[in-house]
C-alpha cells in the first residue's frame, strides 16, 4: 500500500484547492477552476468508465496484457488511465480484478495512483456490479448478502439499510467508492430474462421502500449507490444485452408502477442513475433507446423528476444500444440525451475519438461536457476521494468479511426464505425421522466465482444440522440416464431435497422432481432463482423459495428445512398457475410458516 507520505503528494494539490473551510467537501467554484484548467481530451476522459483486465494496475499477467492490447490498446490500468485519462474504472471477476480482498486494495490504490500523479490528476471512480444474490462481482472472503427479490420477501428496510451499510463499508475498504445497486426495476413480467430476482418485487411501493433504504445504507458508508434501469426494466422478454426490448407500458402505467422506485431513490438522495437502453414509446415514440433518449434523460429524469446528479449509462457493449445507431455514434448521442458518463464501450478508441470530434466539429460544445464533469467531481468530492483516494491493509482486515459482518448476513437471509408450499406439514424434517437426505439439482455457476456448487453446500449444511445428507449435481437439463440414478439413490435416503431453477412446462428438471416424487420418498424443493418454479411442481409437497443459489441464501433455507428457525419470507411477485397464467396460484405476501 502506498505510504502516507505518498498518499500527500499525490493528493496535496488537489485536496489543498478543493478544501473549503476545514472540511471535506468542494464547493462548485472551486471544482469549476479545476476543470477550466482541463485540456478538451481530458475533459473527454472523465466521461468515460472502462473496464480494463487484470490484478494488478502496473503488473497485469501475461493474458491479462494480451486481453488488454487486443481490446483496447493498452498494457495496463495504468496505461490506459494515462492514455485516455478516464474518470472511472468498473471491476468484473471476468477481467480478473476480484480475487481477493487485499489484491483489489491494491488494483484500486495503483489505479489512484496512475492517475493522481499525471498532469492534473484526479481521482477515479472505481465501480463494480455488486448487486448481491446472482450479481455479484466482489466474492468471499468478502461479506455476501441475499440478492434484491430475497429482500424483497422479507419486508424489512432495516435490512436493506444494513446491508448497503455493510456491503458498502467492505466495498469501500478495498477501494470501491461507487456499485452498481440497487436495482430500482418492477418485476412484474415473470419471462423476464435479464432482470427477475434481481429486483425487489412487484409491488412498486414496496420496491420504492427498499430501494431508498438500501441507497440510504451504501451512502452512509461513502459508496455511491445507484439505481438502475431508468426508465424501467421490470416488463420484458428480451435481455438488453442480447436484443432490444420494448416497454408497451402507457404513461399512466409507468407513473404508477415503473417510476415509483426512482422517485423514491431520488427523493433519498441517490448519488447517480442508471439508464437503460429499452425503448419505451410513452415516453419517447422515436424509437430510440431511452439511453439515447433526450425526452426521456433530460426531459422526464431531470426535468419532470427534478434529478441533478449523476446519470451513467448502461454498458455501451449491450445489443441493445447497437441496433440502431454505430459504435461511434451511440457515446455522442447518450451526452446529448443528458448523459455525463459512458460506460464500457466495446472500443474505447472509437468511442473516446467520437467524443473528441463531435466537441471539435461543433456537434457536442465544451460547456456542455463541463456540465457532466460538474456532476462527475462533485460526486467525487462528496466522496471525498480528493482527500482519502487511497486504502490500506489494515483496513481490509479491519473491515472486510468479519464475524460480525457475516452474521448479520445469515440472520438476514433467515427472514427472507418463503415457504410456499407443506402439505401434511411434512417440514420441518428431523434428523430422527428423516435421518439420511438426499440433495439433486441444479448447480449453476458461482455468481462471483467464489461459492458453491448449491448442492454440495446444501448438502453440508444438512449434515451440520445433524442429518446425514449427500449431494447429486443433476443439472439445469438432466438426461434420462441421470433421472434414473438420482431415483436410485432416492430409493435409499429417508427424504430427497431438490433444487430448482427456472422450470418451465417441458423441462427435465420436472421430470426429475416428478419422478423422485413418485418413488414415495418425502420430497423437498428449493427454488435457487425464480419462485415461479412451484407452479410447474405440484406433485412436490413442500416447497421452499431461496430467489438464488449463495451460501448464505443455501444456508439459510437449509435452517428452515431442519426447523432451526421458522420461515418469515413472503412472495415478493405473485405466482400465476402454469396451466392458465391469467390466474394467480400464490399472490403477493404468500408465505407459510411452522
Amino acid at each position: 500500500m502506498p505510504s502516507r507520505r505518498t498518499v500527500l503528494a499525490a493528493t496535496m494539490g488537489v485536496t489543498a484547492s478543493l478544501a473549503v473551510g476545514g472540511t471535506a467537501h468542494a464547493d462548485d467554484k472551486k471544482l469549476r477552476s479545476l476543470i477550466s484548467r482541463m485540456t478538451l481530451p481530458e475533459k473527454v476522459g472523465q466521461l468515460f468508465v472502462m473496464r480494463v483486465y487484470g490484478h494488478s494496475a502496473t503488473a497485469p499477467d501475461q493474458a491479462d496484457i494480451d486481453a488488454n492490447l487486443k481490446e483496447i490498446g493498452v498494457r495496463t490500468a495504468a496505461e490506459l488511465i494515462a492514455k485516455y485519462r478516464v474518470g472511472g474504472i468498473i471491476y468484473f471477476t471476468w477481467a480478473n480484478n476480484t480475487r481477493d480482498p487485499h489484491q483489489i486494495a491494491e488494483l484500486s490504490n495503483g489505479i489512484q495512483k496512475a492517475s493522481l500523479s499525471g498532469p492534473r490528476g484526479l481521482p477515479v471512480l472505481v465501480t463494480t456490479d455488486q448487486e448481491h444474490g446472482i450479481v455479484c462481482r466482489v466474492g468471499s472472503p468478502a461479506t455476501l448478502f441475499p440478492g434484491a427479490m430475497a429482500v424483497g420477501a422479507g419486508g424489512s428496510r432495516a435490512d436493506a439499510r444494513t446491508l448497503g451499510r455493510i456491503s458498502g463499508a467492505e466495498l469501500r475498504a478495498i477501494g470501491i467508492n461507487q456499485d452498481y445497486s440497487p436495482d430500482a426495476d418492477v418485476n412484474i413480467n415473470p419471462a423476464n430474462p435479464v432482470i427477475g430476482v434481481r429486483s425487489f418485487g412487484a409491488d412498486p411501493e414496496a420496491a420504492a421502500g427498499l430501494v431508498a433504504a438500501e441507497v440510504a445504507g451504501y451512502q452512509r458508508s461513502s459508496v455511491a449507490a445507484t439505481a438502475k434501469h431508468f426508465p424501467g426494466h421490470g416488463d420484458t422478454t428480451v435481455d438488453s444485452h442480447y436484443g432490444f426490448p420494448v416497454i408497451t407500458h402507457s404513461r399512466e402505467l409507468w407513473e404508477k408502477l415503473d417510476a415509483v422506485p426512482f422517485r423514491a431513490a431520488i427523493r433519498a438522495g441517490v448519488d447517480c442513475v442508471m439508464t437503460a437502453h429499452i425503448q419505451f414509446s410513452a415516453l419517447d415514440d422515436s424509437g430510440d433507446p431511452a439511453t439515447l433518449s433526450h425526452p426521456i434523460l433530460t426531459g422526464v429524469l431531470r426535468g419532470e423528476l427534478g434529478y441533478d446528479g449523476v446519470v451513467v449509462t448502461d454498458s455501451l457493449a449491450m445489443e441493445g444500444v447497437r441496433t440502431k445507431y454505430g459504435d461511434d455514434r451511440v457515446p455522442v448521442l447518450a451526452l446529448k440525451a443528458g448523459v455525463d458518463q459512458l460506460l464500457n464501450p466495446p472500443n474505447l478508441s472509437v468511442a473516446w475519438n467520437a467524443v473528441l470530434t463531435a466537441v471539435r466539429d461543433g456537434e457536442l460544445t465544451e460547456a456542455r461536457l463541463d456540465e457532466s464533469i460538474l456532476r462527475i467531481l462533485r460526486l467525487k468530492a462528496r466522496l471525498e476521494l480528493f482527500e482519502r483516494p487511497y486504502v490500506s491493509r489494515a483496513g481490509v482486515d479491519r473491515v472486510v468479511g468479519t464475524k460480525a459482518h457475516l452474521a448479520v448476513a445469515d440472520r438476514i437471509a433467515e427472514r427472507t426464505t418463503t415457504l410456499l408450499v407443506n402439505q401434511g406439514s411434512l417440514l420441518p424434517l428431523s434428523p430422527r425421522t428423516h435421518a439420511k437426505l438426499l440433495v439433486v439439482g441444479a448447480d449453476p455457476a458461482s455468481p462471483s466465482g467464489t461459492t458453491g456448487p448449491p448442492t454440495g453446500v446444501l448438502a453440508r449444511a444438512l449434515t451440520g444440522l445433524g442429518f446425514t445428507a449427500s449431494a447429486l449435481s443433476t443439472g439445469t437439463a438432466p438426461s434420462s440416464a441421470t433421472i434414473a440414478s438420482a431415483v436410485v439413490e432416492a430409493r435409499a435416503a429417508d427424504a430427497v431435497v431438490v433444487a430448482t431453477y427456472n422450470v418451465t412446462a417441458g423441462s427435465s428438471q420436472k421430470t426429475l422432481a416428478e419422478q423422485l416424487a413418485a418413488t414415495g420418498r418425502p420430497v423437498v424443493a428449493i427454488a435457487v432463482r425464480n419462485p415461479y418454479d412451484v407452479a410447474q411442481l405440484p406433485s412436490v409437497p413442500a416447497y421452499l423459495a431461496a430467489y438464488s443459489w449463495t451460501d448464505v441464501e443455501l444456508r439459510a433455507a437449509a435452517r428452515v428445512i431442519a426447523g432451526k428457525v421458522a420461515p418469515r419470507g413472503r412472495l415478493p411477485v405473485p405466482v400465476q398457475r402454469a396451466d392458465d397464467p391469467a390466474r394467480v396460484l400464490y399472490p403477493i405476501g404468500h408465505g407459510l410458516t411452522y
